[in-house]
């Protein structure tokens, strides 16, 4: 059987990163590369010599390829997302969605009229120690699920321009980190019903107290679900850590507890631990190649002619929580996805 011919529209080093990880499952051929740079289209071309390489993601549809991976600035991937689905493709796209709630429901309900495969690069869902809570939590033994707190501290922050400008990126480290967090709780959770949402959102030390004229560098959340459990978000660029990053997810139950966190300050290093009063038990450790596996299991998926997938709209539901945190308007009551 012909294997779905992918085109890879932005291959920086993230977008490099995930072409490698589709790649090696053999179960697509990479037909077009995409990237403004001549340098990283050399880096990529090294990954799939046979790949063509093009001017934009129009010249790369008119290929007729069966799905396109986009790695582009965030302000271009609801449209260039739709674009694509329109034109019959298939796509993984690097997160956010879109800025806003309406610009992710508007790509969803894309890949819906389309029947194409729309997915994420919601990548920390994939560590083994996540899945392992989560498993752990579905089967109960870690009781009612009545607290989480989530955190991601990058002491560094992005390094391109567009991250800090709201046009382009649509928010700071909210956008760029607290996404992955609010996703990972819910998706954790079964995705509940959100009953309330707060944030509070800083930039340089000062309340960012509604200006649009920069993003915020440091936030806090709070996330009220219908029956009555609570979530706490921190997230922040540039944060005085002591080490490049700070990441964790701990779960509170009635029964138990348990933690995802990263180890020594590293980004790709994660623990995972169950508690039970003040007994521990390790539910995984490093190593775990975990940062592909997102693209892989789209790429895959493809292959074996998946079309769309309803659990898309758990993406709407992230964006609206987003859309609440920065105090954005958005309808009064937050739809539950399914994840």
């Amino acid at each position: 059987m012909t294997r779905p011919c992918i085109g890879f529209l932005g291959v920086g080093w993230i977008g490099r990163h995930r072409m490698q990880a589709i790649l090696a499952t053999g179960a697509v051929e990479a037909a077009a590369i995409a990237d403004p740079s001549p340098e990283m289209r050399a880096e990529a071309q090294r990954l799939a010599p046979e790949a063509k390489q093009v001017g934009g993601l129009e010249e790369m549809l008119g290929l007729g390829l069966d799905g396109v991976v986009i790695a582009t600035p965030s302000a271009l991937h609801a449209a260039q997302t739709i674009q694509a689905l329109q034109a019959g493709a298939a796509v993984f796209c690097q997160k956010p969605l879109g800025r806003t709630a309406v610009e992710v429901r508007d790509a969803v309900d894309a890949a819906r009229r389309a029947d194409r495969l729309l997915g994420v690069d919601l990548s920390y869902r994939f560590t083994e120690g996540m899945r392992r809570i989560r498993q752990a939590m579905a089967e109960g033994e870690l009781g009612r699920i009545y607290a989480a707190d989530l955190v991601f501290h990058n002491a560094y922050g992005p390094d391109k321009p567009w991250f800090r400008d709201p046009a382009l990126s649509g928010g700071g480290c909210v956008m760029d980190l607290g996404v992955h967090l609010v996703d990972l709780a819910l998706w954790a959770l079964d995705f509940p019903a959100v009953a309330g949402v707060s944030g509070q959102l800083f930039s340089g030390g000062e309340p960012l107290a509604g200006r649009t004229d920069r993003v915020e560098d440091y936030a806090v959340a709070t996330i009220e679900l219908q029956g009555g459990a609570v979530l706490r978000l921190a997230c922040s660029w540039n944060l005085h850590a002591g080490q490049d990053a700070v990441i964790a997810a701990e779960f509170h139950g009635t029964q138990g507890g348990a933690a995802l966190r990263n180890q020594n300050g590293s980004f790709y290093d994660f623990t995972a631990e169950r508690f039970q009063g003040t007994a521990r038990e390790v539910l995984a450790v490093p190593p775990d190649e975990w940062g592909g596996r997102a693209a892989a299991d789209w790429a895959m998926r493809l292959a074996s002619c998946e079309r769309f997938d309803p659990s898309a709209a758990a993406l709407v539901t992230v964006a609206e929580v987003l859309d609440r945190i920065y105090g954005r308007e958005v309808r009064p009551d937050l739809t539950p996805g399914r994840g």
